[in-house]
């Protein structure tokens, strides 16, 4: 009896410790891997908002490659009609704010954002734009 007590109130307090040490608002409370691990990867987006809005469809051909030294690409296809823009740039990514927000700079400076993180996982990053609607769930390609 003494020893379920303890094991269960060993347990409830590593649920609370976990679920008040997250550091991003949708998660994970735990990872093995480092943030800048978790950050390099090449994602494209699975779902997109702009103030609520679901506008998923506007980021058909958006891929956003980052690796763990701080590089970053972004390719991207817009599409008009039956006209195509294609669209690259090389840059780089950091954190800042205690590792909650990601920056975004790159050689064209139409492409430079701040995002909030809002989840961070090895294959899956949500991003809300830092004074601006756009929130951006992206997926490991």
């Amino acid at each position: 009896m003494k020893t379920t007590k303890l094991v269960l109130a060993l347990g409830l307090m590593t649920t609370i410790g976990l679920t008040s040490c997250k550091k991003y608002e949708d998660g994970p409370a735990f990872s093995l891997q480092s943030k800048k691990a978790r950050v390099a990867n090449t994602w494209m987006i699975e779902q997109a908002y702009n103030d609520g809005e679901d506008v998923t469809d506007s980021y058909d051909e958006y891929t956003l490659i980052t690796t763990e030294d701080g590089n970053a690409e972004l390719k991207a296809a817009y599409s008009f009609g039956s006209f195509t823009f294609n669209y690259e740039t090389d840059g780089t990514w950091k954190f800042e704010d205690s590792e909650e927000t990601l920056i975004l700079d790159f050689e064209n400076d139409d492409a430079d954002r701040s995002y909030q993180i809002l989840r961070l996982k090895e294959d899956e990053m949500w991003i809300r734009e830092q004074g601006g609607e756009d929130e951006l769930h992206l997926i490991s390609k």
